[in-house]
This record gives structure tokens, sequence and C-alpha cells, in this order.
């Protein structure tokens, strides 16, 4: 029998309106009065930050914007912000955003009190300690760094995806308002639903995971594939919504005690030389890993089929299989998500670094079947060629 650990720290707070209640949440937690908000100028231009940052300001905090962040953040943007940090003598920093707010919040939050840059910490040269509180409110339904241990930032210089990952980064505090996503963008709405279905999978099959994160990511794979393609027909559908928040808080709740695999690994070299949004990156990816991973563990892929609805109890473990791969792909292409082949700048010649940061990526050893630098390089091909 594995032994196996499961943690989260962070205090949730689920449903519509909650964004509302941040102050009167904040002040219940204790702590200082000068607040780093971390958003970007998508986000601050829907208005969704300026009501937030008004009821802060109102309930007495101090509070300084920043917003200079790119949706695949670079380093050089966190030690901005880091500086932004020390500047404002800031107690704790609000991540307003998706996954990139989120993930430079937390690198801030390490950076602003302690120095150093994110690679000093991702390589093992800095302890992640003193740490500031960090506070996330998610705008869309998909990265959950609400609630993770991790944080990717991209190395300007080298286009390497770096992974901050320590039990320290988890938030303090998640406030999910499903009401924040209505205005989500039906494409941006698509691709980061797709991440948090990867990030269900991947955290449940990966060779680290364990029976908590297992019975989380069957039911965040089963409200996504359901919830997702409502939401992304009609913006305005509450229901929809409100499950898509539900299930990234899952899938996140899924890998942040487990880990990431393969899909990301590719995902992450493809954003780290192209700024490819991660969503679409993961999707391009997810059923040429499939049918790669599935050869390990036919029974465990037969059962994401059937939690996702695209196979039946009655079917074989190898029908379940070829259901789930074909579902994938019918269900994907249902979002309008783009092939490899049509992404700008993806270029042939270009495989052999893909491969590269793949295989340098963290998340590789974990894939539930040995992958090498061979088999990259046959799942971009065929990914390419799809």
């Amino acid at each position: 029998m594995k032994a196996y650990s499961y943690f989260c720290s962070t205090r949730i707070e689920m449903g519509v309106g909650k964004s509302k209640e941040l102050p009167a949440l904040l002040q219940s937690l204790g702590g200082g009065s000068s607040i780093l908000l971390v958003s970007d100028p998508g986000v601050i231009r829907a208005g969704l930050v300026a009501p937030i940052q008004a009821a802060l300001e109102g309930a007495g905090y101090r509070v300084s914007l920043f917003d200079q962040l790119s949706q695949n953040p670079r380093d050089t943007e966190c030690l901005e912000g880091a500086t932004r940090f020390r500047d404002a003598s800031a107690d704790m920093v609000v991540a307003i955003g998706g996954g990139s707010a989120m993930d430079t919040g937390k690198a801030i939050a390490l950076c602003g009190p302690n120095g150093g840059t994110p690679a000093d910490y991702a390589d093992g040269r800095l302890a992640y300690e003193n740490i500031a509180p960090i506070i996330c409110v998610p705008t869309t339904a998909g990265t959950g760094s609400e609630v993770t241990r991790s944080s990717v930032i991209t190395e300007s210089t080298t286009h390497r995806k770096m992974t901050l990952k320590h039990a320290a980064l988890r938030p303090t505090l998640a406030v999910l308002d499903p009401a924040l996503t209505y205005s989500v963008p039906a494409s941006v709405t698509a691709a980061t639903g797709v991440d948090a279905l990867v990030h269900a999978i991947e955290g449940y099959t990966c060779k680290v995971t364990n029976p908590i994160s297992q019975a989380l990511g069957a039911k965040a794979m089963k409200t996504i594939v359901s919830a997702l393609p409502l939401a992304y027909a009609d913006g305005q559908n509450e229901a929809a919504r409100h499950a898509m928040l539900e299930g990234s808080l899952l899938a996140g709740l899924c890998f942040g005690s487990a880990d990431v695999a393969a899909v990301h690994c590719l995902a992450e070299a493809l954003g780290g030389m192209y700024d490819t949004p991660h969503g679409i990156a993961n999707s391009v990816f997810l059923p040429h890993v499939l049918r790669f991973n599935a050869k390990e563990n036919v029974a465990m892929h037969a059962d994401l089929a059937r939690y996702m609805g695209f196979a039946v109890d009655a079917d074989t473990n190898e029908q379940a299989v070829d259901k789930l791969i074909a579902g994938i792909a019918v269900w994907t292409a249902g979002l309008q998500i783009p092939k490899l082949s049509d992404l700008p700048g993806v270029k042939e010649e270009d495989f052999p670094r893909i491969v590269e940061l793949s295989m340098k990526n963290g998340s590789t050893p974990s894939n539930v079947r040995t992958i090498s630098a061979e088999d990259y390089l046959r799942i971009l091909e065929e990914a390419y060629r799809a």
C-alpha cells in the first residue's frame, strides 16, 4: 500500500457575491493594512477590479495597484512587482484575475519580502520563507492557482517555464465569485476550461497521485465536461459558470497535492517559446498524450472515459479508451480550439527545442507512462499533423 499525504491550508469562500465580502474576510484574518493589488489590464478594463479596490480602500486599507504582467508572466515582471511591493510597504498581496495574475502574485509575495529572483527559488538557491499572505480572487475557471502550492513563471532570457513550488505558496484565502466570470469571452472560457480538465486528468493519473486527489479529480472531470460547453455557448448561464468555477477549484485541489504531467510539460514549453495561451497549448496535446499514456494503464484511462461520460459501464476497457480519445477530440473541436499547426509562430524546426524544454520540466517524471525525448517528438509530430 502506497503512503501519501494531502494538505491544503487555504480558506475557501465560494458563492455569487463573495468578492463583495473581501474587506470583511481580510479583517477576520487579521494582519496588516497595506495591500499590493495584482491584476492584468484586461481584467481591469472589464471593470472587475475597481469595485473591489474601492471597497478595500473604503474599509481603511492602503491599496497599490500593479498590472504590468503578461498572459504568460515573466520573471522581469515579477521583479518589478516585488519592487512595488517594497516601495508600498505592503503587508499582503491580493491577486484578481486568471492564472497569470495569481502566479505573479505568488512570486511577488515571495520575492518582495525576501529579494532574489524567481529562478533563485525554482533552482533551489534560496529558501521559501517569510512569504507575505496571498489572497486570490479568480476571474476565470481554469488555473486552480487559488488553492495550489505552485507558480509558473517564464524566464525571459531562456524561455524556460519555471515552477516555483512550496506549501508556503498556498494562498491564505481564496474568494471564488462566479459573477466575476460572466463577462469572460467565449475563447478564454474554452481555453481556461480545458486547462482545468487537464489538471483533473493529470492530477488523477500521475505517478504521485493519491486517493484524495483522485476523488477530487473524478468529480472535477464530470463537472467540467458537462458544464464547459454550456458556459462557452452562453457566458451568462449562471449555473454553468458556477459549475465551471467549482470544477476548476476541484481540479486545483486534485493536482495541487499531486502533480501535472506530460501534457503540461509540452504546453509550458510551447507557452515559453511562443507565448501561446496555456489552455490552448494543453488542448492541442491532450488527445495525443492520452493515446500514449493509455497503453500504460488501460483500466485507469477507461475510468476517465466513464467519469467524463464518453463511455458507459457496459463498454470494455479497450472500448472505453477508444471512446475517451475520440470524445476528447470532438469535445475540444466543439469549443473551436485551434490545432497545433494553426498556432502563430509554431515551426517544425523548433520541435527539438520544445522537446528539450519538456524533458527539463520537473513534472515529466510524474507522467503515468515513462516518456522519453523520442516519445515527446512523436507526440509533437502527431499533433502537428492532426
